[in-house]
């Protein structure tokens, strides 16, 4: 396709075979399984859930599990109604349950609980726009697994699958500025969410057992038992085993401030409305850290797709979600520099590398594609990656 058109995909159609050009790569299918769940079956399970704690006319209608964003926690969506103090009501809301554990999930454990703390309290403490949190269930035998349950909030999602950036998205067809509208204010939520005070009080639910002296040791020590916890399965990944030795070799002198993470900082966790966020999803990855781990997951995460864009032979949106352009708007928003962006964006990388090889997996699981003869091969960002360590990537 030449490099000045504007590539299209509809849902369904078959990706190019750009396997001779990028790294052995196979082209993800327009829609990806997630779940053998059967969503209809939830349906009487939730609604005598809701009706133990409301009784009077308690029902759950129009239920369905969504295709949207994330390869992580389910997503369910439905209407409840109860009586409150004999006054009926109607909701929409949406359940977030963790994964199946034979459904090869993207983390070793789901602390819903936790999500659904992080949300309640950033709620309290900032106006960064979240959804209300109604319910925690922590009992598994109503759903089979523990539940949170907060409501649905309308808009527009950047898409992952088909990416945004491939075209035939809202945000592919929007004009420079209303992307720069979007690009902005969704780095304004970062720096709310970093001004929080007193973060390791507020949030020390958040605090993470393990070993190290600082914050980001912890990250990264957190991340390499999320390593060992995926390769169970698929073998050793020797790309993210040479990362991981390129950060301890690289490691950041100064260790940066303690702050709140969202963690998951994608704007593919964002529902937009006129191009500004109205609700912030996913907070599995939420944890206390320095402020570059969020503003790098950002960037890098629009990167990925920018790389695939590339391989795949689409325009993609060079000119988003630009590091130094996204850094820039942070300090200037913050008031605070962000230092060692190449650690960050490394350290970024190798965790996107140990999701493509839990996804690369899970698609060999419900047979979207075949095990490979090296296991890096499942990693999708193999070849940026090899740039980075190579100190090729970011010039």
């Amino acid at each position: 396709m030449p490099p000045d058109t504007r590539g299209r995909l509809e849902e369904g159609d078959a990706m190019p075979d750009v396997r001779a050009t990028s790294g052995n790569y196979v082209a993800p299918p327009a829609d990806l399984a997630r779940s053998s769940r059967d969503p209809q079956a939830l349906r009487p399970r939730l609604e005598t859930w809701l009706a133990s704690r409301f009784p009077a006319g308690a029902g759950v209608s129009q239920l369905e599990a969504t295709a949207a964003n994330g390869m992580s926690s389910e997503t369910i969506l439905f209407v409840a109604r109860w009586s409150d103090d004999d006054a009926p009501r109607e909701e929409q809301l949406v359940a977030r349950l963790a994964p199946d554990p034979t459904d090869v999930p993207v983390f070793p454990s789901y602390d819903l609980e936790r999500q659904f703390r992080a949300i309640q309290r950033v709620g309290e403490l900032t106006s960064v726009p979240v959804p209300r949190v109604w319910w925690y269930e922590s009992e598994p035998r109503h759903l089979g697994t523990p539940f949170f349950v907060m409501s649905r909030v309308d808009g527009e999602v950047p898409p992952d699958v088909l990416p945004y950036n491939f075209g035939d998205s809202w945000l592919f067809e929007a004009t420079l500025e209303e992307r720069r509208r979007l690009q902005d204010a969704s780095v304004r939520v970062l720096a709310e969410l970093h001004a929080i005070e007193r973060p390791e009080e507020e949030f020390a639910f958040l605090a993470d057992d393990a070993r190290g002296d600082t914050a980001l040791q912890r990250k990264v020590t957190q991340a390499r038992k999320w390593y060992e916890w995926a390769t169970r399965d698929t073998g050793r990944a020797p790309l993210v085993e040479r990362a991981f030795a390129w950060l301890e070799a690289h490691w950041p002198s100064d260790g940066g401030d303690t702050v709140l993470n969202w963690g998951d900082s994608r704007i593919g966790n964002v529902i937009y409305q006129d191009f500004e966020p109205v609700a912030i999803l996913d907070w599995e990855m939420a944890c206390l850290g320095p402020r570059e781990l969020d503003v790098a997951w950002m960037v890098y995460a629009h990167r990925v797709f920018e790389d695939l864009a590339v391989d795949y032979g689409f325009p993609g949106m060079p000119d988003f979600l630009v590091l130094d352009d996204v850094v820039s708007t942070y300090e200037r928003t913050s008031g605070h520099s962000l230092d060692d962006l190449e650690f960050y964006t490394t350290l970024a990388a190798v965790q996107y590398a140990i999701v493509f090889l839990r996804t690369g997996h899970r698609s060999i699981h419900f047979g979207e594609r075949d095990a490979p003869e090296e296991v890096d091969e499942l990693i999708m960002n193999r070849r940026p990656l090899e740039l980075m360590l190579a100190g090729e990537y970011w010039r």
